[in-house]
């Protein structure tokens, strides 16, 4: 069910050369809400960049989107289709040009264990860890005391994910998540300071402590409570902030992520140790979203930020061509 078409005509001096771009929004995920809202923030800052914008919602069933003419595609997808390497895919064979991770690193970074494997392997500390399956949930429950996290392995903006205190709550959480998913992600519970950092290009912009008024920031915190805090003014040491950038380009490298990321920790409150929680190769582009504020804090503001996106695959395209044709 593609979306209407707007054509924007003319282009003031010094603005990017216009193109044609489609933004993908919606999508069949369980972040479909968030979703529409990203694509229409981005298109919106597009048009005003002076391209001509295309919005569409699309799912696996309805790839009517894609037969638009356009120079490039903007993915304003998250969760399942749009951020797991399925649209990216498409888009390959296609031969589309598009912003954001390829299907290997989408796919890599949308399972959370996988990513916390090519983590460790890279030295990225990430909190210990099991997977509960219909074969052995029960058996890995025994492992564990509360409070810990459960968490599916392939969702995003904390769906379905909570912190259980309480042990007689433990195991009907963890049977809960493994009927639904299939499997349910156990990991220690880290007490301290959440930080997110984004990531663009090779840049990793300035960390964000994230203080939701809730007891969880969980999705009612990030998208519709605002008394949710996000601070740039963090009470950690100037080194640990520094060793959490450097580490979030280390695992943005690892899982072979391109163009722009955010990247989840949690740093111990005692310890001061980080912790890398996940990888969001699409993070939210909406007014409660992290990556347009830590890029804000950096001095890009949004349509700078969606631009620099739209370059950075036009460059990749140019480059792949020229390649092609040596």
């Amino acid at each position: 069910m593609a979306g209407t078409p707007t054509r924007d005509s003319g282009i003031t001096p010094g603005r990017p050369r216009p193109l044609r771009i489609t933004v993908l929004r919606g999508g069949p995920g369980a972040e479909r809400e968030v979703s529409l809202k990203s694509g229409r923030a981005v298109a919106a800052a597009l048009r005003l960049c002076g391209h001509q914008v295309f919005e569409a919602d699309i799912s696996p069933s309805d790839l009517g989107a894609l037969d638009e003419p356009a120079d490039m595609v903007f993915i304003a997808l998250h969760g399942t289709f749009g951020e797991d390497g399925q649209i990216q895919r498409i888009l390959e064979q296609r031969g589309l040009p598009y912003c954001g991770s390829g299907p290997e690193a989408s796919a890599l970074a949308m399972n959370k264990v996988r990513t916390k494997a090519r983590c460790i392997e890279t030295g990225v500390p990430t909190p210990r860890f099991d997977v509960a399956l219909p074969s052995r949930w029960r058996q890995a429950c025994m492992n564990w005391t509360p409070p810990v996290v459960v968490k599916p392995v392939a969702e995003g903006s904390s769906v379905d994910c909570r912190i259980v205190q309480d042990a007689v709550e433990f195991i009907p959480a963890v049977r809960h998540l493994v009927r639904k998913y299939g499997e349910c992600l156990i990991e220690q519970f880290v007490r301290g300071f959440e930080l997110t950092v984004g990531v663009l290009g090779q840049q990793a912009l300035p960390p964000i402590w994230i203080r939701p008024a809730r007891d969880f920031y969980d999705y009612e915190a990030k998208y519709i409570d605002d008394r949710t805090e996000y601070l740039f003014d963090i009470p950690l040491p100037a080194a640990t902030l520094r060793r959490v950038q450097e580490l979030s380009l280390r695992a943005f490298a690892a899982v072979g992520c391109r163009d722009f990321a955010r990247v989840d920790w949690m740093v111990d409150a005692e310890t001061r140790e980080p912790y890398l929680l996940e990888i969001n190769t699409i993070p939210g582009f909406t007014d409660h979203s992290l990556l347009p504020k830590a890029a804000a804090q950096a001095g890009i503001g949004f349509g700078e930020l969606c631009q620099r996106l739209v370059t950075l695959a036009m460059n990749r395209a140019v480059a792949g061509r020229g390649r092609a044709a040596g």
